[in-house]
C-alpha cells in the first residue's frame, strides 16, 4: 500500500509541476487552486508513504516520478525537444529509481 501511495504522490507532483505553467505566475485562480491543492496532497501522501518506506528511497522515487512525468508531458503538451540526450537522461533516472527500489 505504501508504494501505491507513493505512486499517487508522484503523479500529483507531475500535476502541480505542469500546473505551474497554467497558473500564469499564480494570476489565474482555478489553475492556481488546483496546483496548490496538488502540491499539498502530494506532500501529504509522501509523508504517509515514508511511514513504511525508507526516506531516501521514497524521496528519490517521488522526485523521479515527478521529473520523468513532467519531462514527458512537457514534450507532449508544450512541444519541448525530445532529443536523444534528454531521453537517455530519463533512462538514467529510471535506472536509478529501479536500483534504489531493489536495494531499499
Amino acid at each position: 500500500m505504501a508504494w501505491f501511495t507513493l505512486l499517487l504522490a508522484g503523479i500529483l507532483e507531475i500535476g502541480w509541476a505542469i500546473g505551474l505553467k497554467y497558473t500564469d505566475g499564480f494570476t489565474r485562480f482555478t489553475p492556481t487552486v488546483l496546483t496548490v491543492g496538488s502540491m499539498i496532497l502530494s506532500v501529504v501522501l509522501l509523508g504517509i508513504a515514508v511511514r513504511s518506506l525508507p526516506l531516501g528511497t521514497a524521496y528519490a522515487v517521488w522526485t523521479g516520478i515527478g521529473t520523468i512525468g513532467t519531462v514527458i508531458l512537457g514534450i507532449i503538451l508544450f512541444a519541448e525537444p525530445a532529443t536523444a540526450m534528454r531521453l537517455g537522461c530519463i533512462g538514467l533516472i529510471v535506472a536509478g529509481i529501479a536500483g534504489l527500489k531493489l536495494v531499499g
